[in-house]
């Protein structure tokens, strides 16, 4: 069965179900999807802060604009987003995989993220500041301008990342990078710890 943006409605148990087409406008705060499918949405301006989803998968949604702070991801799989403006501070991410996606603005300020994948993926001026990640890896991914200011990581993997302009850096205590990485991380960390390079 098949929804469209004015029947969802927030603080309602959605399960199983197919969404397709147009959700853009949505007002879904609070709401619960389990075992959902969203195939191909405009998900713009979609409100949905403090939603919950539960083995749910996106594919190809896009759409810019999104209130999804304070929301609470588990084993969900996002395919192919093309997503801009994306508010998701505050929210917890636990076993979700980001495939494919390109997302600009991605904003992950003090969220929690466990056991999460970003495959192929890009993200440009995401934002990881005060977040918290554990077991998180951005394998084939490239990284436009992040922030990771104040940032708490554990297990995280960032040798397979392409890191441009990043900011914050030192805020990357406990990550891993590669050499490469790490010669292109230099001129960065030494502007925030305040070191004067002699040529």
């Amino acid at each position: 069965m098949s929804h469209y943006g004015p029947m969802l409605k927030a603080e309602t148990d959605y399960d199983g179900e197919v969404f397709t087409d147009d959700l853009s406008g949505a007002s879904a705060g609070g709401a619960r999807f389990l075992e959902c499918t969203f195939q191909r949405c405009d998900l713009s301006e979609l409100r949905a802060p403090r939603a919950r989803f539960s083995e749910t998968s996106l594919y190809a949604v896009h759409g810019a604009g999104l209130d999804l702070a304070e929301s609470t991801w588990a084993d969900c799989l996002v395919q192919g987003a093309r997503l801009g403006a994306v508010a998701l501070y505050g929210s917890e991410l636990a076993r979700v995989r980001f495939e494919g996606c390109k997302v600009e603005f991605l904003n992950l300020r003090g969220a929690t993220l466990l056991d999460v994948e970003f495959v192929d993926c890009q993200l440009v001026e995401a934002d990881f500041g005060e977040a918290k990640l554990t077991r998180v890896s951005f394998e084939g991914c490239r990284l436009v301008s992040p922030d990771f200011t104040k940032g708490t990581f554990k297990d995280v993997d960032l040798t397979g990342a392409d890191l441009a302009g990043p900011r914050g850096v030192a805020g990357l205590r406990g990550a891993t990078v590669s050499a490469l990485q790490l010669i292109d991380l230099g001129p960065a960390l030494a502007d925030e710890l305040g070191l004067k390079v002699a040529d």
